[in-house]
C-alpha cells in the first residue's frame, strides 16, 4: 500500500514557485465559491508517520487560503469535558457548518491508532469502531459534507533523517510529543497498524489520498492540488441526488402509504383514568422518590437523556413540568426543540442535539426531539425521502452512542385520540391564559394526523431498541399519563441505584 509514498519524488524551488501562485489563486477562488453558495462544508482529515511534516502542511494551507472560512483543531490529548461525553460529542462540537472548512489533526484515527499500536485495544472493539466509522462518515457525506482524508509517509530511513534533523531543531523539538515519538521507534508495526486501519476505512464516501511527504515541496503541491480537485468536484455535484442507504429492518411490515391500515397506535387503550385525590397522593410520592434518586445519580456520575414526544396538545409540557418541579433545578436542563436556526440548518441535523448532551449526573430533558427528522420533516416534505429513510440508521447510531457512554437513554411518546385533540384545542382558544398554545399549524397538522399516525408507527418500530425503547403513553387522562411517565423514570433510575439519601448535606 505505501509503495507509492517512498519514491523519492522531488519538486525543485523553482518548480515550486512556479506553481504556488496560480495553486494558490484557484485554491482561495474554490474557498470563495465554496463561502458564497452554502452547500457544502469541507473537513480534511491529517494524519501519517510522525516526521511528515502534517503540521507544515496545515500552516502551508493557512497561508493559501482565507483563515476566517478554515478552522483548525487537534485532538492530541483529551480534556476533562471531553472525556465525560461520548467519543464523537468533541468531533461533532468541531464540525464545520456550511461554506466553511475545517482541518482535524487525526480526525477520529488518532484514538485508534493510539489504542492500537500500545496494546490497549483488542481486534473486537477495533472492527466495533471502523464500523462507527464507516456510519458516521457516510453520515456526514450524505448530509454534504466533503471528507478529504491525507495519509502522508516516507520511508524508514527517510523517517530517520527527518526526525534527527528535526531533533537538532531547537524550534522544532516541541513537534514530538512524547507518546506520538514512540510511534517512530516501532515503524514496521506502525506501518502495519495504519496499513490495516486505511484498508478497512478506504470508502467511496470518504476515500483515503496517500502522501509521500520525503520531499516537502512536492507534498504540499501534491496535496494542495488534491484537495483543489475535490472540493471542485464536490461542489460540481453539489445538488445531486443524495447519497442513499437501504432502509434498516426492511422485512418488517410496515406501512407506507396506506392511512387505513392499523398502527400500533391504534391499538393502545386510552381508557384508563384515575381519580384527582389518587393521583395527587401518588405524584407526591413519586415527587419524593424522584428527588431521592435525582440526587443519586449526581453523585455517582450517572447521566441521563429524557425525550418527549406525541400530538400537539397531548400533554408533554405538563408531564415535563411534573418531573422537573420534583427534582433540584442545578441537576437538568430542558432543551424546547422548534423549527432550526439558520446556523443549525448549516449543519447536520444531529448536531444541534449533540451539544446539549449532558455532563455525568446531569439531566437534559428535550421538549421534542431528533425524532422531528422522521415525523414532522417527513410528513411536511422538509426532508428529501432519502433523508428521513437513512435517518432511522443515524438515530439508532447516535443513541447507541450515548448508551455505551453510560447515559440512561429514555423516549416517551404521549398519544391521544383525534376527538381529545380536538377538544384541548378548543379549550385552549376559549381560555385565555392558554390562548398562546394554539397556533394556525397546530390545525394544520391535525389534518394530517393519518400520515403522522403512520409516520409514529413507523418510528417507535424501528428505533425502538433494547437499550432505548419506546414508553407509548396512553395520554387521555392526563394526570394519568404523568404519572406513567414518572414511574418509568424512577423504575429506571431504581434499577440503578438504591435510592439512599444523596441530599448534599
Amino acid at each position: 500500500m505505501f509503495e507509492a509514498a517512498k519514491l523519492n519524488r522531488k519538486v525543485s524551488k523553482a518548480e515550486f514557485k512556479e506553481q504556488e501562485t496560480e495553486l494558490r489563486t484557484q485554491l482561495l477562488a474554490l474557498q470563495r465559491e465554496v463561502a458564497l453558495s452554502r452547500r457544502i462544508s469541507v473537513i480534511v482529515i491529517v494524519a501519517g508517520i510522525e516526521g511528515a511534516g502534517k503540521g507544515e502542511v496545515v500552516n502551508r494551507l493557512s497561508e493559501w487560503m482565507d483563515t476566517r472560512g478554515i478552522a483548525t483543531y487537534a485532538f492530541w490529548d483529551q480534556t476533562d469535558e471531553e472525556m465525560t461525553h461520548p467519543r464523537y460529542w468533541k468531533f461533532w462540537r468541531a464540525m464545520p457548518p456550511k461554506g466553511k472548512m475545517a482541518v482535524f489533526f487525526g480526525g477520529w484515527y488518532l484514538e485508534l491508532l493510539e489504542k492500537r499500536m500500545f496494546g490497549d485495544w483488542g481486534d473486537e472493539r477495533l472492527w466495533h469502531e471502523f464500523r462507527r466509522i464507516e456510519d458516521f462518515e457516510r453520515t456526514l457525506a450524505e448530509e454534504g459534507v466533503l471528507i478529504v482524508k491525507f495519509w502522508y509517509h516516507m520511508s524508514e530511513k527517510d523517517q530517520r533523517k527527518r526526525l534527527k534533523a528535526l531533533s537538532r531543531d531547537d524550534r522544532s523539538r516541541w513537534k514530538m510529543l512524547p507518546k506520538k515519538h514512540r510511534f517512530s521507534e516501532h515503524y514496521a508495526e506502525f506501518e502495519r497498524v495504519a496499513e490495516r486501519l486505511i484498508s478497512l476505512t478506504d470508502t467511496g464516501v470518504a476515500p483515503w489520498h496517500i502522501i509521500e511527504a520525503t520531499d516537502p515541496q512536492y507534498r504540499d503541491l501534491t496535496t494542495a492540488r488534491t484537495l483543489l480537485t475535490l472540493v471542485g468536484k464536490r461542489m460540481a455535484t453539489a445538488d445531486s441526488q443524495p447519497l442513499s442507504r437501504e432502509p434498516p429492518y426492511s422485512g418488517l411490515n410496515l406501512p407506507q402509504s396506506d392511512s387505513a391500515q392499523i398502527t400500533l397506535l391504534d391499538k393502545l387503550d386510552l381508557t384508563p383514568s384515575i381519580t384527582r385525590e389518587a393521583y395527587k397522593k401518588e405524584l407526591r410520592e413519586l415527587r419524593a422518590e424522584l428527588n431521592e434518586l435525582a440526587w443519586a445519580a449526581y453523585k455517582k456520575g450517572q447521566s441521563c437523556v429524557l425525550v418527549f414526544e406525541g400530538w400537539d396538545a397531548a400533554g408533554k409540557g405538563g408531564a415535563i413540568r411534573r418531573f422537573a418541579n420534583a427534582i433540584d433545578a442545578r441537576l437538568y436542563r430542558t432543551i424546547s426543540i422548534a423549527a432550526p436556526t439558520d446556523e443549525e440548518k448549516a449543519h447536520h441535523y444531529l448536531w444541534r442535539f449533540w451539544r446539549h448532551i449532558p455532563r455525568p449526573g446531569r439531566i437534559t430533558i428535550y421538549d421534542r426531539s431528533w425524532y422531528g427528522r422522521v415525523l414532522v420533516e417527513r410528513v411536511e416534505g422538509f426532508a428529501e425521502e432519502p433523508q428521513w429513510r437513512r435517518a432511522y440508521n443515524e438515530i439508532n447510531e447516535f443513541e447507541d452512542q450515548l448508551i455505551e457512554n453510560g447515559i440512561l437513554v429514555l423516549k416517551f411518546w404521549i398519544h391521544i385520540d383525534k376527538e381529545e385533540q380536538l377538544r384541548r384545542f378548543q379549550e385552549r382558544e376559549e381560555v385565555p391564559y392558554k390562548q398562546h398554545k394554539i397556533t394556525e399549524e397546530d390545525w394544520r397538522n391535525r389534518e394530517r394526523w393519518d400520515d403522522y399516525k403512520i409516520a409514529v408507527h413507523e418510528m417507535v418500530i424501528r428505533t425502538g431498541t433494547e437499550h432505548a425503547p419506546w414508553v407509548v403513553v396512553p395520554g387521555n387522562d392526563k394526570k394519568l399519563a404523568r404519572l406513567s411517565i414518572l414511574r418509568a423514570i424512577r423504575q429506571q433510575l431504581k434499577e440503578r441505584f438504591s435510592g439512599e439519601d444523596h441530599r448534599p448535606e
